[in-house]
């Protein structure tokens, strides 16, 4: 005879086993339909009507919420009568079903489960866990659990098609001992109807939420809790783990330096990252963010207000999933920074100075001349960035030869397409210090970056092109990230290139070139004996006043030189893109034998105070002709007007849950009044991100103004401010705000 089901709706079984559930989340109209029951006793009707309506608000007296039950033959039958069976009641029911009535995940964050997971400040009440790492959690029953006739299992569900197969669907079993690197539970306490439970993940386990299920089963039937959001398990990667990956400890720095940072919820839907699908830039997937490089941002908030990514993680999730306006290159590192490392992957954000832009794959930085040696601007699509950022991150490459495993360069500005994705990695760092280019991906693209020459050609009369000069230690520079446990800058340079001028750094060179579409068209330069360089004083010029450079020309011949120069500074993006030319200049030059002629070069306030993009960039294009040698010279020389810092002060002591206060200075470099000033404010821990109108700030005025917060978490933190107008831009503050606990603070 076919098992008989009870239940207060008449949903079919979920899971390995038919279930009972608990009534959280909303009924679709499907659910809520109960199939009739003929022995239903008229007298109550009403109470019966409302448990199908609403079963969380009347449940059965001894019963479990919203529960469904599989019974098996034999239960409940009766001799004589018409040799029906009848109905078993509920608390026959309850003696011989074993039935969840709670579950406890334990997921306090100051418990055990959260703190050993390196979780505990995550701003969700869900438990967050990381793989290859055990964790705990109560289940409480309808009746003592007895390990010899009862059966019990957990149920994981991520993604929306969950299957076995993947590792998306996990039945976990109860075992008498925890043995090793699989879904495993061992019972490790029991008190009269509660089990406490220790359970395992692999190393291997799958990123995502999960959603959770408890399975019993005996000899009389089985039953299974219902999904409940509140008991989704967050599954995380896991930098601490040893037993898979070895002892990371840079990944145990970084993590504890960024682990607080707070994301809304919605993150955690993601599934397991991948460095080419990451859903940052908008061009083709409806990112995160929308890039925009033109200097207009009337319609979205300017890429250089951001000092956070919180509060554009949280507008794209308001907004559904509409890509935030706008972005370059330091917002999406950041993003990707937050999100990878909530999503448990070893991140950290890269600045590469003098960063080169390589459109044709020649892995050259090309820079065409006309006859007279001056640019030409139509011909020089390749460019070299000021600066650029992207991110490195640690992950294993078993799809690449060994020794190519560790940091990863990963770039989600999107620069140029890859696989007819705008996407950039990710790229391994050791393949890119050796130039082995040919290695999956973009690794050509990034050796460019920090290792390329930049070639000159020079137009012939008949059209064509030769090569004049080359310049070799011009990209790459000071290759950067944030030091660990301080704001210090830390170079990486060594990770991405060995030593300029090297023989190593130029069989680097040399073998990727071969690789780019101009490896035969590339070849040394010959010996020279005058040299031509640009430099500046200390940090350099300041926005507002004249910026002063220095031309040195240095003969190293025992004969006299005559050079004749060509100079033209022109105003440019900060990606290196000639925007509009400022001035131009020639001169003649004596230069003795073995001497170095400083040459002292200025740009007036007046001529550029109108003309200026977001970054405040220039570049400086010098080139020129020995009379004597025939010799040709040419650099190029960017740089950036510096702004002001904003000054931050906290007054008073940092108390959890006590009110306090900041005040915010600044000086107007310009002499000219600052227009529709808007100040932004955050701070995790501290406050969330605020935007203040403070109107007008006179020609070289200096104000100030006084923010009122409550800080909600200890330990150090950072409060970060930027101030943004049409006038002057990049101007950032920052403070570490040391906040103790309430209980701990002197009265």
């Amino acid at each position: 005879m076919p098992a008989e089901r009870r239940s207060a709706r008449g949903r079919s079984a979920v899971g390995r086993f038919p279930s009972v559930t608990f009534g959280f989340g909303e009924d679709t109209e499907e659910e809520k339909e109960e199939p009739k029951e003929n022995n239903v006793k008229k007298g109550n009707a009403c109470k019966e009507w409302l448990r199908k309506v609403c079963p969380c608000c009347c449940p059965k007296h001894d019963d479990v919420i919203d529960t469904e039950v599989t019974l098996v033959d034999g239960l409940g039958k009766e001799d004589g009568g018409n040799g029906e069976r009848p109905v078993p009641d509920d608390k026959e029911i309850d003696e011989v079903l074993l039935k969840v009535k709670s579950i406890d995940l334990l997921k306090s964050k100051s418990g055990a489960n959260r703190t050993e997971h390196h979780t505990h400040l995550y701003q969700s009440d869900n438990l967050i866990i990381r793989r290859g790492q055990s964790f705990e959690m109560w289940i409480t029953l309808s009746r003592p659990f007895n390990p010899s006739s009862d059966e019990l299992h957990l149920d994981l569900k991520t993604g929306p098609l969950a299957v076995v197969a993947k590792g998306t669907h996990v039945i976990i079993p109860l075992v008498a001992k925890l043995e090793g690197d699989r879904w495993e539970a061992a019972v490790v306490k029991q008190e009269v109807k509660k089990i406490k439970l220790l359970v395992n993940s692999p190393t291997t386990a799958v990123i995502g939420r999960y959603q959770l299920t408890v399975e019993t089963n005996n000899q009389n039937g089985s039953a299974s809790s219902t999904h409940d959001p509140a008991n989704d398990i967050y599954i995380l990667f896991n930098p601490w783990c040893q037993g898979k990956y070895g002892h990371l400890m840079v990944n145990l720095y970084f993590w504890n330096e960024s682990i607080g940072y707070q994301v809304a919820k919605w993150w955690l839907h993601t599934s397991a990252y991948t460095c080419y699908g990451l859903n940052v830039n908008s061009p083709d997937d409806q990112g995160v963010l929308e890039g925009n490089w033109s200097g207009d941002y009337s319609n979205g908030t300017s890429p250089t207000v951001w000092s956070g990514s919180v509060e554009i993680l949280e507008e794209y999730h308001k907004k559904n999933g509409t890509p935030v306006k706008y972005g370059q290159c330091w917002v999406f590192a950041g993003v990707v920074t937050t999100v990878l490392r909530c999503l448990g992957i070893p991140t950290r954000t890269v600045t590469n100075f003098s960063s080169a832009h390589d459109t044709d794959v020649s892995l050259t930085t090309d820079v065409y001349l006309d006859e007279n040696l001056e640019p030409i601007e139509y011909l020089n699509v390749d460019s070299i960035w000021n600066f650029h950022v992207w991110n490195d991150c640690w992950m294993a490459r078993k799809d690449l030869p060994p020794g190519n495993g560790g940091w990863q360069a990963v770039d989600a500005t999107p620069q140029e397409t890859s696989q007819g994705t705008y996407c950039c990695g990710p790229a391994s760092l050791a393949a890119v210090r050796y130039g082995q280019v040919y290695l999956k991906h973009d690794t050509g693209f990034v050796f460019a970056e920090v290792n390329s020459d930049k070639i000159y050609w020079q137009k012939n009369a008949d059209g064509t092109f030769t090569q004049i000069y080359s310049e070799k230690k011009i990209v790459g520079i000071s290759i950067s990230t944030k030091a660990v446990g301080s704001n210090e800058r830390s170079d990486i340079t060594h990770l991405y290139k060995h030593p300029e001028g090297s023989n190593e750094e130029r069989i680097a060179v040399e073998t990727a070139c071969s690789f780019g579409s101009k490896a035969k068209a590339y070849s040394s330069p010959t010996a020279q004996d005058v040299s031509l360089e640009v430099t500046l004083d200390g940090d350099g010029p300041k926005m507002g006043k004249d910026a002063e450079l220095m031309i040195k020309l240095k003969n190293s011949s025992s004969q006299q030189r005559s050079v004749s120069l060509h100079s033209q500074v022109s105003v440019m993006y900060y990606t290196g893109v000639h925007k509009a030319t400022v001035r131009t200049d020639t001169t003649d030059i004596e230069v003795l034998p073995n001497e170095e002629k400083i040459l002292e070069w200025a740009l007036e306030y007046k001529d550029y105070k109108d003309k200026l993009m977001d970054q405040a960039a220039l570049m400086l294009t010098v080139s020129g002709r020995v009379k004597e040698t025939q010799q040709i010279l040419a650099t190029q020389f960017s740089f950036r007007l510096r702004t002001p810092d904003l000054i931050i002060k906290p007054l008073g002591k940092a108390v959890v849950g006590k009110k306090m206060s900041v005040e915010i200075s600044f000086t107007n470099p310009l002499p000219q009044v600052l227009k529709a000033v808007i100040f932004h404010v955050e701070g995790l821990g501290l406050m969330t991100a605020r935007k203040i109108n403070y109107g007008d700030i006179g020609s070289h005025a200096s104000v100030s103004l006084t923010e009122q917060f409550i800080p909600t978490l200890s330990g150090t933190r950072k409060l970060l401010a930027s101030l943004d107008c049409k006038q002057v831009r990049q101007v950032h503050g920052v403070s570490d705000i040391t906040v103790e606990e309430k209980s701990n603070a002197p009265l």
